[in-house]
Order: structure tokens, then sequence, then C-alpha cells
């Protein structure tokens, strides 16, 4: 099971992802923003708000909405292993 150890927003609804095997991928959520959870994300000042919870290990928002961690590393393309990202 994977867990997403840090976060940055990019631009538009991309963010930068870092996983717990410390793959980074980029992941565009713009297609993925369905349902009613989801509509306050299309807000781009909402979705950069963007955060990690350590709880669940994936990336939240203060309206509960989340993606699956491996949700995440499926939709994501890679960009290589840096240090940290955010």
């Amino acid at each position: 099971m994977r867990t997403v150890k840090s976060v940055k927003y990019v631009s538009g609804y991309t963010l930068l992802v870092e996983f717990d095997d410390g793959m980074v991928k980029s992941v565009d959520l713009g297609p993925h923003l369905e349902g009613t959870i989801f509509e306050p994300l299309k807000n781009r000042e909402y979705f950069k708000t963007v955060q990690v919870s350590e709880d669940i290990g994936t990336i939240v928002w203060d309206n509960d909405a989340d993606f699956s961690p491996e949700f995440l590393y499926e939709i994501g393309v890679d960009v290589g292993k840096p240090t940290r990202v955010g």
C-alpha cells in the first residue's frame, strides 16, 4: 500500500506528489474532479490548499475531499526521485 509523503502545487490542477518509495509523480487531477465532494476543488485557489494527511497517508482538502494514494500513483507521470518536493 502506497502513502503520500509530500505534495506541491504546480499549476492548473496539477500537483507534484512524492510517495513513500521516493518516486515523484506529476498528477493532473483536472479530469477527476467530478461529484459533489470535488466541486469546490474546481476553484483553483481552493485547490491550492491541498495538504498531506499523515493520518490517512494521502492528499486532502478541508472539505474532506481526498484521493487514494494508489489512484494518484497510477495516474501520475514519473518525474524522478528528488529528495523532497514540498
